[in-house]
């Protein structure tokens, strides 16, 4: 289903290992993650509790227009996901991704050093929840297994609905 009138799946971003992760059309996803997809460093990433990585077009935006070379991928996330008030998330939350993938946000991402090529000043503490609230990447866990396609709508159930 492709609906870009409100929140979707902007791009889907795998690597084998390391960033930038490159898009594809679409992916299974597994309570492990995206399949095709892998991490460097299992001890910081990956694993059921940080199954995906999320991010927000509109954050990656802003962030360019402060002059970062950032693009959907190069941090590291999973689903970059458009149409969305990224700072109302927050650890608890849920989302339905298509028709059938359901997830739940476990945390914020802490920024990586292997970042800092895509931010100016090599400032990628610029994605700090601590230092920036809002602006964090999303970890997430999967609770419904399933296919994402680019385009598939999101929905999101905060804890305060």
């Amino acid at each position: 289903m492709t609906n870009h009138d409100g929140t979707y799946v902007y791009q889907i971003n795998i690597s084998n290992g390391g960033v930038p992760k490159c898009a594809v059309e679409k992916a299974y996803v597994s309570i492990n993650g995206l399949e095709g997809d892998r991490q460097k460093n299992r001890k910081i990433h990956g694993g059921t509790d940080r199954a995906l990585c999320l991010y927000s077009l509109e954050r990656l935006d802003d962030l360019r227009a402060e002059g970062h070379d950032i693009q959907p991928g190069s941090s590291g996330e999973n689903l970059t996901i458009a149409g969305l008030d990224w700072s109302v998330l927050r650890p608890g939350d849920h989302m339905r991704i298509g028709p059938c993938l359901q997830i739940a946000i476990t945390g914020y991402a802490e920024p990586c050093r292997h970042n800092a090529r895509w931010f100016r000043d090599n400032n990628y503490k610029r994605i700090s929840q601590k230092m920036h609230p809002g602006w964090s990447r999303l970890y997430a866990q999967v609770l419904t297994e399933g296919t994402v396609h680019h385009g598939d709508s999101v929905c999101v159930n905060t804890r305060n609905q």
